[in-house]
C-alpha cells in the first residue's frame, strides 16, 4: 500500500472504508473516530495546501471537496493556472487571510507539512490537528523539522482515539499566534 493511502485510510480511504455510491470521493471511513474527522474536513469552507502536497494529490481535480476554494501556498506560480477552484498564492499572511475570507464562518483546511510550518512561523496558525496511527513511515517531510529556537505552547483541546488513529486537537498559545503581527 502507497504511503498516502496508508495515512488516510481511517478516514475513507483503503481498506474500512464504505462507499455508498460507488464513487471513491464520497468514501466514509467504517471507523467512528475516522468518520467524525472526515465530516468535519467535509464541513470546512476552504483549503490551504502546501504547493508539494497539492502537485502530490494531483491537484485533487482542482475541487478538494464541495467545490471550496482551494488556496495553494507557493514559491512561484506556474505559467499554467491552477485547475478548477484552486488558486496559487505566494505570501503566507495573504494566502491565510484570502482562506479565512472564502471560508466565512467556517474553518479552513490546512495541508502540508510545510505550509503549516510557513503559518506557524507567521502567526497565522490557530490551532492544529494531528492523527497518529499506527505505523511507522521512516519518510515524507517531518513537521517539526525547522521550527524556530522559541517553544510552542500548545493547549490540548480534543483527543479522539480508535485503533485506526489517535486524534489530537491544540489550540495554539497567543503569544505564538501574534508573535509576527507586532
Amino acid at each position: 500500500m502507497d504511503v498516502p493511502r496508508r495515512l488516510h485510510r481511517g478516514t475513507g480511504d483503503g481498506p474500512g472504508r464504505r462507499l455508498d455510491d460507488g464513487d471513491p470521493s464520497t468514501a466514509r471511513s467504517t471507523d467512528e473516530v475516522g468518520s467524525r474527522i472526515l465530516a468535519e474536513a467535509n464541513a470546512t469552507g476552504a483549503v490551504l495546501t502546501g504547493r508539494r502536497t497539492f502537485d502530490h494529490a494531483d491537484r485533487w481535480n482542482g475541487d478538494h471537496h464541495d467545490g471550496v476554494p482551494i488556496f495553494v501556498l507557493t514559491r512561484s506560480v506556474p505559467e499554467q493556472p491552477a485547475p478548477g477552484h484552486a488558486h496559487y498564492v505566494t505570501d503566507v499572511p495573504e494566502a491565510a487571510e484570502q482562506a479565512r475570507q472564502a471560508a466565512g464562518d467556517r474553518d479552513v483546511m490546512l495541508h502540508g507539512a510545510s505550509a503549516a510550518r510557513a503559518l506557524l512561523d507567521a502567526g497565522e496558525l490557530d490551532e492544529t490537528s494531528l492523527q497518529i496511527m499506527p505505523v511507522l513511515l521512516g519518510q515524507g517531510r517531518r513537521l517539526f523539522d525547522d521550527l524556530s529556537t522559541e517553544h510552542v505552547e500548545l493547549e490540548l483541546t480534543r483527543t479522539l482515539d480508535s485503533p485506526a488513529m489517535l486524534h489530537t486537537r491544540y489550540r495554539i498559545g497567543p503569544a505564538e499566534r501574534h508573535r509576527n503581527h507586532a
